[in-house]
């Protein structure tokens, strides 16, 4: 027999109060970060436009990017325009939760909404970070190959090279100490690792999908350091180009050990430093990261939560 709380409770409008919550989070964040807002834009005012809308341009490229990688993790044909709208919202939920956690969140329902299983949308989200990690540690391996004295680890985090290792490797074991010693996890888990090899076996044996997951996993983080260099030169940085990528892939890549929402603060110090040590002055540097995080993050932030809102209303995640 259903209680007059239970009858209150099914007549709220849930779907649409969950529509509001993006925009709102935006807000919130928007108002806290305002200065460091209005700090980037100044300087971009007086940058060259036409760099300015290269990297723009860019950054659409990086969601095409990730759409492709998306639809190369799973077998199952996507609906294109949704898959790349998805990933235009995953974006902004990316950067209000820590860790790749809304991006996840977000992908994870619309893979379900277009008819995988759970265990076949996890196996893809899965195999989908797998691909963008080591596309990321490529690329930056193969730069720092071309100019093996732009930059180094010591360098970016002097004297924290060993210490960050130490404390990632130790977290990776603790997690799967965990997984493991925790019983009823234990199928959960070789359910998903079956699922998840044998989908990524089959994602191999059908070349379209196998270079769509991996050209997209390179090409987004190359698309994301062109953008950074494009922001440098609209900012006439005079620094090699191939400096400035490896400073955004080293950056970016030692920040990702600091799971704040969006790399909010991690990034944007990681950045500055990087750039500094690959000999941009300070001031410079701390302006290019600024008009970069703002094309980049902020510039789509509300759009992106007024998509992902619209998605939700829509039932296509």
């Amino acid at each position: 027999m259903s209680t007059p709380q239970g009858n209150r409770l099914r007549r709220l409008p849930l779907r649409q109060l969950a529509c509001l919550l993006p925009i709102a989070a935006v807000s919130v964040w928007a108002a806290r970060h305002w200065p460091i807002i209005t700090a980037g834009g100044s300087r971009l005012l007086s940058a060259d436009e036409y760099w300015l809308l290269v990297a723009v341009a860019l950054t659409v490229l990086g969601w095409v990017a990730v759409s492709f990688s998306r639809q190369g993790a799973t077998l199952q044909r996507l609906p294109v325009l949704r898959l790349f709208v998805t990933q235009f919202a995953a974006a902004a939920a990316n950067h209000l939760l820590p860790a790749g956690l809304g991006a996840g969140a977000v992908n994870l329902r619309f893979l379900q909404r277009c008819g995988l299983s759970l265990s076949r949308s996890s196996a893809a989200l899965a195999l989908h970070m797998l691909a963008a990690g080591t596309g990321r540690v490529v690329l930056l391996l193969a730069l720092v190959a071309l100019s093996p004295h732009a930059l180094s680890l010591d360098s970016l985090m002097p004297g924290a090279a060993g210490p960050v290792l130490v404390v990632a490797g130790t977290l990776v074991c603790a997690v799967a100490v965990l997984l493991v010693a925790v019983t009823p996890l234990r199928g959960v888990i070789r359910t998903f690792v079956e699922t998840a090899l044998s989908d990524a076996r089959s994602v191999h044996t059908r070349p379209a999908r196998a270079l769509a997951l991996w050209g997209g996993a390179l090409a987004f983080p190359t698309l994301q350091a062109a953008g950074l260099v494009a922001v440098a030169m609209a900012l006439d940085v005079s620094v090699p180009a191939v400096h400035l990528g490896i400073a955004y892939l080293a950056g970016s890549t030692l920040a990702a050990v600091v799971p704040t929402p969006g790399g909010l603060g991690s990034v944007d110090a990681a950045l500055v430093i990087a750039l500094v040590t690959a000999g941009v002055p300070i001031a410079l540097a701390t302006s290019v990261v600024l008009g970069y995080r703002i094309i980049s993050v902020w510039l789509p932030l509300v759009p992106g939560a007024l998509v992902l809102g619209v998605l939700v209303r829509s039932k296509v995640i």
